[in-house]
């Protein structure tokens, strides 16, 4: 998004503006600047300049209460003067841009230039030529037409390397253009409330135009600026713009700005919208980083910043959702945080606040930022271990092939060296210097990054299918090998359409919905009014879509709940909402995590005011002293009646596994006011009206999709709000606690306790004691199920370290949604910011969605492997015989024209066939891999190193003696432009027939005996693995001197097929021997704990910060580190002082906040912001990150 398109951007606006200058009464510099200003100095502004919010809503041309009428000029036209909501994305890449990225491979560069000097020695006829001393070898060879064909195979390298770049640019395109689909897929998907001519509609938040009223609640992401203009009890997270933790309450006359990209954390309200897309905050911040990474990137990336800038462009085009500035080191550093488990990265997330306080440290929603997941870590490792290994390979044929021609030549055949000569001898040592490239190129595995991102990609789209969104690429690959998962009840495990079944109203105990005429009139008026008005007036009960369906529930499903009651007893809520309009509402206690209850006070016709209040029965019934008789009258409601309650009516109740909701009002006189903001007098000696069980039904495939997790390995975890009989009861009716076994059912406050020390503080030792057996955390808070999170995760407790996946809705699950390996959150019924904070989005809102994710996360680890173990088998026979076909014969029995063919079969053909397999339930019948379990496990390299055998063999027999067998004229030997060998071309043939067959081969990676398992679900391995036969037979028949082949008999292409079946068969015989006896073989590919983290890795992009500043970097760590130490050591000394506990000291040492402090006591300031990048989540001013 260049400087360019913002300044017109600009320009086009300023000119609108002039032309309508009378149409609205504020332009848009004007709404602009007043965005800019906060609390106080803006209160101060409005009211000089425009006197209050209502003055500027009519300026606007907009009503407080009914929005904007919503017609198309009026709208039309307010995008023409105020813009659209919508910061117009980075450019991608062109497709010219993409070939020029794939030709800077090096290994293509040098084939490139090798056959550009081929092709220029080829049109160069030196005089000498004709000189018969100039090499033996030369002697007799060519006629004139073969002379003319010397330029073919230069040419044909370079198309061939053309193939290759063209194929790697259309998979990038590809994928890039993926990515754009899901970014436009996600911004589709979030949707705002507004108000239009009165209405309530959901629109798109790239429809919201200035002066629209919107509606905002609790978990919202605001999608544009504002000013508050009504509602109650608004706290906003503002540490996305300021970083600054603490929630902001907002008023209409205290602070009533609301900025884009900023937290709803409590309350709700309605805003007059002022500023959209790049006039909002921020999007001029976006703005600005854009154009800075437009120029950064002109500097050749050369900054850290850079990177910052470029990611943050990217992620522009999330709409305007996610309103962050972090510096690239910060952001790279927490994602890292988020994979790998060095306890140090770990710790860098202090636990803020329940609230969701630490949600700033967002990974922001760009797919561009490419993380190192565990696989790709693997990956990395082993390719480069190959490439060295193909590197020492190729450089030792060159070698050898130029001492032999030369000892040969000028010692044994005492052969001067004619200056005539001279153009003859280069010739000779480029064809060895080619053939040494063409080793190198096929030992090389350019495969694999092809084939990780086919598979991912792959995946990512049929994962779509089934109702996953995945926002971050490894969150698929890391799922497959989940070995927890920590979900949530309400939605997930149940299907979220809550129904009163039981009810306690007057002294009686309904066990299904009461008859009207049975309930008391004054008790069923309290009833009524209390429901109706204590819930949010968003939420209604709309007739449903088709016949005979079930009513829909918009809004929150609870209070959808209580409202059907209200309609089941036969009563209207609508009508005591139209009496009691919201604007009415005296005061609105909005449900939190804390109060666990909601009340609204209303105020009645005499002045007086009355209280309405609902919430989960236990804490509502604490805070009643009266209970409505069955007349309708308040009697006395003492501690021990309530525990009877208790006994008689929650408990059954909750053993049935019903959420009990306790609805309760209370009366207050008109003078003195009572003082409101005092909630813990105002919210007590409450008289109770009734208590409701509400049933949340267990979805049907929720039991079986929990049996497949248990079976995989997988251990399922219930984390809810609810009591715990509830939840004990659905986690039975769910299969994750069976009757009779060893489990623990927890509930939040018990948990606390056992696993925090005398001081107070969370002990790792406590919480291991505990996490293998917890089945049920009930009554908990995010901030125990953030604590359960991080305790699993850090656990040393087990062997291999746990990865655990966690599902959620609430604003309040982000923290836990961010630690998690993997996050899931609920489409249908998640807050933004749940969304935010997630990697893979449930479009179903359906648990068993979860069990499909870990089946595609193990296929694509099982494809890459199925790949390697293809590909590698290749490249061990490619080599081999290239190397040794060299050293004896000077010549390597497959060419380079053809050594590409097989390159492009292998690595491109390959990754596309292999990568592709659609996953088996099968695969959920075995226990998920661990992050060090090697990538080729001991099967594989059992495969590789058998077939490799079964390869050279036969090639080598018949480079060796295949003349005589085929009585054919030998090809060893050839001189230098001689035409293509019957013999060289059968053996290339029964190499590339003996590879398609052993495709069918790799299929199975655990040593199974039926390859041909599924093959036809596959269309692309059977269209890929037939295409390739077909172009075979064209090159070998057609292919002629480009490709050094000779048209084949048909017996000579049985025998080559014949050879090929073989591999079929050898596969059996490989099979049959039992891997535990080769305990020689070495498995490859694992990352050990060292390895997790590199130290350079920690905090960058490879690719976009230049070697120097990455030794900068490792430097900034290791004095991050030292410091640390010293810190340690400091404390450990000062405790022994204190003569306080030995181990408080070393626990301190993990807690971050000491160590900001620590650091920030020292002079230098690149310092100070560098401790603070690292230890803590909260994102910087980016001019502090900066300097570090």
């Amino acid at each position: 998004m260049g400087d360019m398109t913002n300044s017109d951007f600009y320009s086009k606006n300023q000119r609108n503006e002039s032309s309508h200058g009378g149409e609205f009464g504020c332009t848009l510099e004007e709404l602009r600047s007043l965005m800019e200003l906060r609390s106080t100095e803006a209160v101060v502004k409005i009211k000089e300049t425009y006197g209050d919010t209502e003055a500027i809503c009519r300026r606007l041309k907009t009503s407080p209460v009914e929005g904007l009428p919503g017609t198309a000029p009026d709208l039309e036209k307010r995008r023409q003067i105020f813009g659209q909501n919508f910061i117009p994305p980075k450019k991608p890449k062109t497709f010219l841009q993409l070939v020029w990225e794939a030709l800077q491979d090096v290994t293509l560069i040098i084939l490139e230039i090798a056959a550009i000097i081929s092709l220029g020695l080829s049109f160069y006829h030196p005089p000498g030529e004709g000189n018969e001393g100039c090499a033996a070898a030369q002697a007799g060879a060519e006629d004139e037409g073969e002379a003319e064909a010397g330029w073919i195979e230069g040419a044909a390298i370079l198309l061939s390397v053309i193939c290759v770049v063209l194929v790697t640019a259309f998979n990038d395109w590809s994928k890039e253009k993926q990515f754009r689909g899901l970014q436009s897929r996600i911004e589709q998907e979030q949707k705002f409330t507004v108000v239009r001519a009165g209405q309530v509609v959901q629109i798109p938040v790239a429809e919201i135009v200035v002066g629209d009223i919107a509606q905002i609640k609790y978990g919202d992401l605001l999608p544009a600026d504002g000013l508050f203009i009504q509602g109650n009890d608004l706290k906003i997270d503002e540490s996305s713009l300021t970083g600054e933790s603490d929630q902001v309450r907002k008023s209409v006359d205290k602070d009533p700005m609301l900025l884009s990209g900023t937290h709803v954390m409590e309350g709700s309200g309605r805003m007059v919208v002022t500023a959209v897309g790049v006039n909002s905050q921020t999007g001029i911040i976006f703005t600005l980083l854009g154009a800075g990474g437009e120029e950064e990137e002109k500097k050749d990336k050369k900054a850290a910043d850079g990177a910052a800038g470029s990611n943050a462009a990217d992620s522009a085009n999330t709409s305007l959702v996610n309103g962050k500035m972090q510096d690239g080191t910060v952001d790279a550093s927490q994602s890292k945080a988020k994979q790998q488990d060095g306890a140090a990265a770990m710790e860098m997330q202090p636990l803020k606040s329940a609230e969701g306080g630490d949600a700033d440290d967002k990974k922001k929603a760009n797919m561009h930022k490419k993380e190192k997941s565990v696989l790709q870590g693997k990956l990395t490792k082993l390719a480069v271990q190959i490439g060295k290994a193909g590197l020492v390979m190729s450089a030792i044929t060159v070698i050898i092939l130029v001492l032999y021609f030369t000892v040969d030549t000028f010692v044994v055949n005492k052969k001067p060296w004619l200056p005539e000569c001279t153009p003859v001898y280069v010739q000779y040592f480029v064809k060895f210097f080619i053939i040494g490239v063409t080793v190198l190129v096929v030992a090389v595995p350019e495969g694999l990054p092809l084939a990780v991102t086919i598979s991912l990609a792959y995946s990512v789209k049929k994962m779509m299918k089934d109702n996953n969104l995945v926002r971050h690429l490894d969150a698929c690959e890391t799922m497959g090998n989940a070995t927890a998962i920590c979900s949530d009840k309400t939605g997930t495990l149940t299907t979220n359409r809550m129904t009163v079944v039981q009810a306690y109203i007057g002294d009686v105990h309904y066990k299904e919905i009461p008859d009207p005429s049975s309930i008391n009139a004054k008790t069923m008026e309290l009833l009524v009014h209390a429901i109706a008005i204590n819930s949010a007036y968003t939420t209604k009960i709309l007739p449903p879509e088709k016949e005979g369906a079930l009513p829909r529930q918009v809004g929150n499903k609870t209070e959808c709940g209580l409202l059907g009651f209200v309609l089941d007893l036969k009563q209207d809520y609508e009508a005591v909402r139209i009496q009691m309009p919201e604007e009415k509402l005296y005061k609105v206690y909005t449900f939190n995590s804390v109060r666990k209850s909601m009340s609204t006070v209303i105020k009645l016709p005499d002045e007086s005011f009355r209280m309405y209040s609902k919430g989960a029965s236990e804490i509502v019934l604490k805070k009643c002293c009266k209970i409505l008789s069955g007349a309708g009258e308040p009697r006395v409601f003492r501690p021990r009646d309530r525990d009877e309650m208790v006994k008689k009516v929650i408990e059954p109740m909750a053993c049935d596994g019903l959420r009990t909701i306790c609805v309760a009002y209370r009366d207050f006189p008109s003078s003195p006011e009572p003082d409101w903001d005092n909630e813990n007098d105002i919210l007590n000696d409450l008289i109770c009206i009734c208590v409701v069980g509400i049933e949340d039904p267990v979805r049907p495939e929720v039991p079986e999709a929990i049996r497949k997790c248990q079976r995989a390995g997988i251990t399922v975890r219930m984390v809810t709000g609810d009591n715990i009989n509830t939840a004990r009861a659905i986690a039975i009716k769910c299969g994750i606690i069976h009757p009779g076994e060893d489990f623990l059912c927890l509930e939040g406050k018990e948990f606390n306790q056992r696993i925090r020390n005398e001081k107070g503080e969370i002990e790792q030792e406590r919480i291991d004691k505990i996490w293998p057996k917890l089945r049920v955390l009930a009554r908990s808070s995010p901030t125990d199920k953030h604590t359960l999170v991080k305790g699993i995760i850090d656990s040393t407790h087990t062997e291999q370290r746990q990865v655990v996946a966690v599902t959620g809705d609430g604003t309040n699950d982000g923290p836990a949604l961010k630690k998690a390996d993997v996050g899931f959150a609920m489409g249908i019924a998640g807050t933004d910011v749940a969304k935010e904070a997630s990697d893979i989005i449930l479009t179903d809102d359906n648990f068993s969605s979860i069990v499909k994710a870990v089946m595609w996360g193990r296929n694509v680890y099982d494809s890459i492997s199925k790949f390697l173990q293809f590909q590698l088998t290749v490249n061990v026979v490619a080599v081999i015989v290239a190397f040794t076909g060299a050293c004896i014969t000077q010549d390597s029995p497959l060419k380079a024209v053809q050594m590409l063919w097989v390159n492009l079969i292998m690595d491109t053909f390959a990754s596309l066939a292999l990568a592709t397999e659609p996953p088996t339930e099968t695969l959920l019948l075995r226990k998920p891999y661990g992050r060090n379990k090697p990538l080729i496990s001991r099967t594989m390299m059992k495969n590789i190193l058998g077939h490799a055998v079964y390869q050279l063999t036969l090639i080598f027999t018949l480079l060796f003696v295949g003349e005589k067998m085929f009585q054919i004229d030998s090809g060893r030997n050839a001189p230098l432009h001689s035409p293509p060998s019957e013999h060289y071309t059968i053996i290339f043939n029964t190499f590339v027939m003996m590879q398609l067959f052993n495709e069918i081969n790799a299929r199975k990676i655990h040593g199974e005996r039926n390859v041909f398992d599924g093959i036809f679900r596959n269309p692309i391995f059977c269209t890929i693995v037939l295409g390739t036969f077909a172009i075979q037979i064209v090159i070998v028949q057609f292919g002629g001197k480009p490709f050094s082949c000779s048209p084949l008999q048909l017996d000579q292409w049985l025998w080559c097929i014949f050879i090929g079946l073989g591999e079929l068969v050898w596969g059996q015989v490989i099979a049959t021997i039992p891997t535990s006896r080769l305990k020689f073989l070495k498995e490859a590919g694992r990352l050990t704990q060292k390895e997790e983290i590199p130290e350079e890795e920690l905090n960058e992009d490879v690719e976009e910060i230049d070697h120097a500043e990455r030794e900068l970097r490792r430097g900034q760590i290791l004095w991050f580190r030292g410091l640390n130490r010293i810190q340690t050591q400091i404390e450990v000394v000062n405790t022994f002082k204190s003569g306080a506990s030995f181990q408080g000291a070393l626990r301190r040492q993990s807690s971050v906040t000491s160590q900001s402090q620590d650091v920030a006591n020292l002079s230098s300031p690149s310092h100070v912001s560098l401790s603070n990048a690292l230890s803590s989540p909260t994102s910087l001013p980016p001019a502090a990150a900066g300097q570090g």
